[in-house]
């Protein structure tokens, strides 16, 4: 088969209006990836609301609660709402979201463990451009 033959791929993230793009923002962007990784290593398999916000320090009640509403329809996060008083709510990895944060934290754990790399890079930057 000649290359020029190759259909193209039904999605591109390139594309401005391919749906592909938007999945990439909420796995990639600071609270999806972080949300994500949270949720890929808990205690007994799932997390409620205040234990999952106690994880990714810094996000606050309202940012997480979207992440997770647009991470729970890309497929990514199940939410179990068990109707007790007062309600309770857990948040677990579907599937695909075992597979989507496994890959997250292997680059997770890459940049971790070349943080004294990029900071002496920074400080190389800022002392070459007069500080910061």
């Amino acid at each position: 088969m000649d290359l020029t033959e190759i259909p193209d791929p039904p999605y591109n993230v390139f594309a401005k209006a391919c749906p592909s793009r938007d999945t990439l923002e909420h796995v990639t962007g600071r609270w999806g990836a972080l949300t994500l990784g949270a949720l890929a290593a808990p205690p007994e398999g799932s997390l409620r609301f205040n234990e999952l916000r106690r994880r990714v320090d810094g996000v606050s009640e309202k940012m997480l609660s979207q992440t997770l509403q647009a991470l729970e329809r890309d497929g990514l996060v199940h939410r179990d709402a068990q109707p007790t008083n007062p309600p309770r709510v857990d948040y677990e990895l579907t599937p695909l979201g075992h597979e989507v944060a496994g890959r997250l934290l292997g680059l997770i754990h890459f940049v971790e463990g070349r943080m004294d790399e990029v900071l002496a890079a920074r400080e190389r930057y800022d002392t070459a451009r007069g500080g910061r």
